[in-house]
């Protein structure tokens, strides 16, 4: 068994793609959510860097001012001989997006990273002024593939079942029990989960956005109804549609749209929704127990399995489309992707079997030249490479 500790460093593999990304001239956005480790990346890249190198914080007034400051003079006592700018917490600065494009125009030389935790706010104020100039890259909960890595093949597969209760969130990995995993992951959600919603949105509400994430908690794998969630919550549809979208912006949940081409029985109005992270699934509804304890194996599977594959997506470069289909006959694939003219269907099976016959038929029908596989705790880590 594998000696875990909370100061052991797990190597990120979105690394090596920051650093060939830092250019002269361009800005790499790196987003994530709170207490996901980016600062630590940040740090590391510093560490590996090349050239002369900078690090500051827009959470220290002095930085942030110079960095809201729109003044070429000010920007470029702060660069001083830096080739490399590694601005964090980079969402407090008012106008970030304008600033570093002063940066960059005005210092071609330098290389700058940018990371935020809040996207809607960080977004929407480097993409327009940094069009062209800008490489965008998120940073997720630690990956299986990188659990593999750091701790070997053989343990992270023997784990699986704890990465699958726990989640991936760094403190909670490196955390040796399970009391202080809970208390850690209890921490995590009632403290930093909302913070950015709270502090840019001035949502006052935390109690119903706490409420909204519970419900959406139990139906993974499930088509969401907005209006059946604003009659639970006693909320107008607008509201519950504006905290959904509000919670995808700052990498709590995320969803996946249903897919039709050819019949018109196929169901595309509706949502799934899947958390970034186990753990912060299991916190919300206060259940920790072990799988063969647990009533929800198969939507914990299908949740890890549907941001894994986004996780390895992203590392992999590969650019695709992902979905559900589901006939209002109940014939249903969980996960589709659709990248370059090619359909893949994979349904998700805690224990292995075969797919459905009628399912298959049916779908393979509708889409000639369509692929389905089932993807069962024998054959993930191909489903993620």
């Amino acid at each position: 068994m594998v000696c875990y500790n909370l100061f052991m460093k797990i190597p990120r593999l979105l690394l090596p793609l920051l650093q060939e990304s830092l250019l002269p001239g361009k800005v790499v956005a790196l987003y994530g959510p709170r207490q996901v480790g980016k600062t630590t990346l940040a740090l590391h890249l510093l560490e590996r860097a090349p050239c002369r190198a900078k690090y500051v914080s827009a959470d220290e007034l002095l930085y942030r001012e110079a960095l809201a400051s729109q003044s070429r003079q000010t920007l470029g006592e702060l660069l001083g001989d830096a080739e490399l700018l590694v601005i964090d917490e980079a969402q407090r600065v008012p106008e970030i997006g304008l600033n570093l494009k002063i940066l960059v125009d005005s210092f071609p030389h330098a290389r700058i990273l940018a990371t935020g935790s809040a996207s809607f706010d960080l977004a929407n104020k480097i993409s327009e002024p940094l069009t062209g100039r800008q490489f965008t890259f998120h940073l997720y909960p630690v990956s299986y593939p990188e659990l593999s890595a750091a701790f070997g093949p053989l343990e992270a597969r023997a784990q699986l079942e704890r990465w699958l209760v726990w989640g991936g969130y760094p403190a909670i990995v490196t955390a040796e029990t399970p009391q202080l995993r809970q208390r850690l992951l209890n921490e995590l959600v009632g403290a930093y989960l909302y913070r950015d919603l709270l502090e840019w949105e001035g949502l006052r509400r935390a109690d119903k956005i706490a409420d909204l994430l519970r419900l959406l908690a139990f139906q993974i794998g499930q088509e969401v109804s907005v209006a059946e969630l604003a009659a639970s919550l006693a909320l107008n549809r607008q509201t519950v549609e504006r905290y959904l979208d509000l919670l995808e912006k700052v990498f709590v949940i995320f969803r996946v749209g249903g897919f039709s081409r050819n019949l018109r029985k196929e169901v595309t109005k509706n949502f799934r929704y899947y958390f970034y992270d186990n753990g912060v699934r299991n916190s919300l509804i206060q259940n920790f127990n072990p799988l063969p304890l647990r009533n929800d194996v198969g939507q914990l599977w299908e949740n890890f399995l549907v941001v894994e594959r986004r996780k390895a997506n992203q590392m992999s470069g590969r650019m695709v489309n992902a979905y559900f289909w589901r006939t209002y006959d109940q014939k249903e694939i969980d996960y589709l992707e659709e990248s370059g003219g090619q359909l893949s269907g994979y349904e998700f099976k805690w224990q292995e079997t075969a797919p459905r016959r009628t399912v298959r038929d049916e779908f393979l029908r509708a889409y000639p030249g369509a692929s389905l596989t089932v993807i069962h705790r024998d054959n993930f880590t191909e489903f993620l490479a």
